[in-house]
């Protein structure tokens, strides 16, 4: 085996540690939960950490492995849940909208580049990604089992009391993967 690829395989070897590293790390915040009828989690830190430190497509591979390790039953998610049935509930649309808001950071990174100022911008659009897919996903689902329910209540049961939380946590995986990034190097040219 030639150095260069020997150093390819251990790049890549790292690159699969941190992702799975920073997947349980999403499931650890999940599990720090307050529940409502959409539970208050850590889980949208680590959602901003793993990208804000692993970048765009190492950090969606990220999520896209936390939400396969839930569907699958690990209980992943909040509440020590899993299951194709948590993703089908209520809350399902914020899951999967974590996975969109890691392809639109991505987005960001590609585009303008990878200063401070772009991942901030890009944390805070992934956030109106998630709420979007979220509350669109909560209103089909509850109409479905309740009846229905206006676009007001929604936002105040799944949104309005989440954004300042949620402002922070942004603030929090903002300053903590600037420091991050720093110790672990990511390979950019693959």
């Amino acid at each position: 085996m030639t150095t260069v690829t020997a150093e390819k395989q251990k790049s890549r070897t790292f690159d699969m540690v941190y992702m799975a590293v920073f997947a349980a790390l999403m499931a650890i915040c999940s599990w720090i939960s307050i529940p409502t009828v959409v539970p208050f989690t850590m889980q949208t830190f680590a959602l901003f950490l793993a990208v804000g430190v692993l970048g765009g497509r190492r950090g969606s591979l990220t999520v896209l492995l936390y939400i396969l390790l839930g569907a699958v039953g690990i209980p992943v998610f909040a509440g020590f849940q899993g299951g194709i049935s948590v993703l089908m509930g209520p809350s399902g649309g914020y899951l999967i909208g974590f996975l969109f808001t890691a392809l639109a950071m991505w987005a960001m990174e590609k585009l303008p580049g990878k200063k401070t100022w772009i991942l901030a911008l890009s944390m805070v659009m992934g956030m109106i990604i998630y709420y979007i897919f979220g509350t669109v996903w909560f209103m089909v689902v509850y109409t479905k089992n309740t009846g229905a329910v206006a676009l007001a209540t929604v936002l105040g049961w799944c949104v309005i009391p989440f954004i300042i939380p949620d402002l922070v946590k942004i603030a929090m995986a903002l300053l903590l993967s600037k420091r991050l990034a720093k110790i672990i190097k990511i390979d950019e040219t693959r």
